[in-house]
């Protein structure tokens, strides 16, 4: 079950998740640290975020983010990657590669971690801060 909004640290959303989800969120979370460890964690709209950025569109419209976030939701763990190449979403580029994976544009969700290509999750993570806080078009 995804933990309540309310957590102010991402200690305080590993304590709110039952195990064996928390060893899970926690494992995905000091995979992130080690991998781009230069996207310093926040907690952004409920999740975990890695890279905290503000986008603005060209409609106007804008808000805060992170290249990064990790987010426990009732039926799986998601990776959301706030990063475009060439006009496509990373997570999207690497889609392929992830066939365990439900990919869309800039979510990667697993089930369970045994589903997790931790190489190409790797890719994903360098390759996001290298381009991150890009968004495509509105």
């Amino acid at each position: 079950m995804a933990p309540s909004t309310e957590a102010q640290s991402p200690e305080e959303y590993f304590e709110l998740l039952d195990e064996p989800r928390r060893s899970e969120v926690q494992q995905l979370h000091e995979f992130i640290r080690a991998t781009v460890p230069d996207l310093a964690p926040v907690m952004i709209s409920g999740m975990i975020g890695y890279g905290p950025y503000r986008f603005r569109y060209a409609s106007g419209r804008e808000g805060d983010t992170a290249v990064v976030a990790l987010a426990s939701q009732k039926r799986y763990i998601s990776v959301y990657v706030h990063a475009v190449v060439d006009g496509q979403y990373v997570p999207e580029r690497h889609k392929e590669r992830l066939p365990k994976a439900s990919v869309g544009k800039s979510c990667i969700r697993f089930k369970r971690l045994s589903d997790v290509d931790w190489d190409v999750l790797g890719d994903i993570l360098r390759e996001a801060a290298h381009h991150g806080g890009a968004y495509a078009k509105e």
